[in-house]
């Protein structure tokens, strides 16, 4: 039986829709986010040393990373499926499949994690004269490095969504389900207000029967 260490409000979701969208018999292990940290329980580091979720575990098999886990369902029980699409080695498609499936996490989230935790800097700045210093240190570090990358990542995702209807074509992959998480993000912040095929992507997913499904035993969730 496998077993989805899924933690409120993070990268877990996708993989609980992955689950849904595979048909595959699991459970899940709640965890919740502290309440002044935002941070995983210490109870998750009893699951895997660095406490961070998703971790699923597989009779003996303990795996961690969300691409990893994408790779690992699919390449196991990618075949019950008959909405997910295995991409063929060494065909155009599955190397797409494969570079969104890093450009997710390698690319795209870092800067917008940088975004966040300055964003909160900016929030929690005490008192008005260090948050007036904040705010300008901030602004300038937005402007001049984090900005234009997150700028030019968005536009390029956009124009890559013009052309296709999925990430690794016109079949859904688990590309999809990798850049799910920092996409919807980005729409639930605003951050996508001028980005059409952005938001259709994600509208998309979000009518999907096995993410309504995964939204439900998931609890909360912010950015659907």
């Amino acid at each position: 039986m496998i077993t989805l260490h899924h933690l409120n409000n993070s990268r877990s979701q996708r993989i609980l829709w992955l689950l849904e969208e595979l048909k595959l018999d699991y459970k899940i292990e709640t965890y919740q986010r502290d309440k002044e940290t935002n941070l995983a329980p210490e109870s998750l580091k009893l699951i895997h040393p660095l406490g961070k979720s998703p971790i699923i575990t597989d009779g003996d098999t303990s795996i961690a990373e969300s691409g990893a886990i994408i790779e690992y369902l699919i390449s196991r029980y990618g075949e019950q499926s008959a909405e997910l699409t295995k991409t063929t080695e060494n065909t155009p498609s599955h190397w797409q499949y494969v570079y969104w499936l890093h450009f997710a996490e390698g690319t795209l989230m870092p800067p917008l994690v940088a975004k966040l935790v300055l964003d909160k800097t900016r929030e929690k700045a005490k008192p008005w004269f260090v948050k007036i210093i904040a705010n300008k240190i901030v602004d300038k570090i937005m402007a001049a490095y984090y900005g234009p990358i997150i700028k030019g990542n968005m536009q390029f995702i956009e124009q890559h969504l013009a052309k296709n209807e999925w990430f690794a074509g016109n079949e859904l992959t688990g590309a999809d389900v990798q850049m799910s998480f920092p996409l919807e993000a980005a729409v639930a912040r605003g951050a996508a207000t001028d980005l059409p095929n952005v938001k259709r992507f994600v509208t998309a997913i979000h009518g999907r029967a096995a993410y309504q499904k995964a939204l439900v035993k998931g609890g909360q969730y912010d950015y659907a």
